[in-house]
């Protein structure tokens, strides 16, 4: 007896439109993750663009709520910087515009805050050691994380100046 997986199933519009809805309503989704489900579930580009926009008009789909959502998720509870932000939004496929919008749910003050926390995070990690070698480690650390390269300089100065 042959099995078939789930990804064998075939689907019809309306089971596909309920099951998005749900996928949608679990989490945020922005367009290109939608459109991957979809494929994976072997919908062909007719029946994709219909559920599409059946899932924008109710309110299902929203770039906008998806971009904001992320943004807020990513910088509050991640700690990431606009520049890993930015990269991560791109590869799903969401317009720069889109993000220089949204760009205003991160706080400038808050943005500040959580860099000069992680440099000092780090520097603890480092057993309170700013030498030349362990900057760079802290450098380092707050690139991956996405922050731009003259704010970890100012955080670090600010350290340094602290510490005097």
């Amino acid at each position: 007896m042959m099995e078939y997986s789930k990804k064998d199933k075939s689907y019809t519009v309306e089971e596909a439109k309920l099951r998005m809805a749900k996928y949608c309503t679990y989490q945020d989704r922005c367009h290109f993750e939608v459109e991957k489900k979809l494929k994976e579930m072997r919908m062909i580009p007719a029946a994709q663009e219909q559920i599409i926009v059946f899932l924008m008009q109710e309110g299902f789909l929203n770039e906008e709520r998806f971009t904001r959502s992320y943004i807020r998720g990513k910088f509050y509870y991640k700690s990431w910087g606009k520049n890993k932000i930015i990269q991560q939004l791109r590869l799903k496929r969401i317009p720069h515009s889109l993000i220089q919008l949204c760009m205003d749910e991160i706080k400038p003050n808050d943005y500040y805050q959580s860099c000069l926390t992680l440099v000092e995070k780090k520097l603890t990690q480092l057993n309170n050691q700013l030498n030349l070698k362990n900057q760079q480690k802290i450098q380092s650390y707050l690139y991956q994380k996405g922050f731009e390269s003259d704010l970890i300089y100012e955080c670090l100065n600010e350290l340094r100046l602290n510490k005097s």
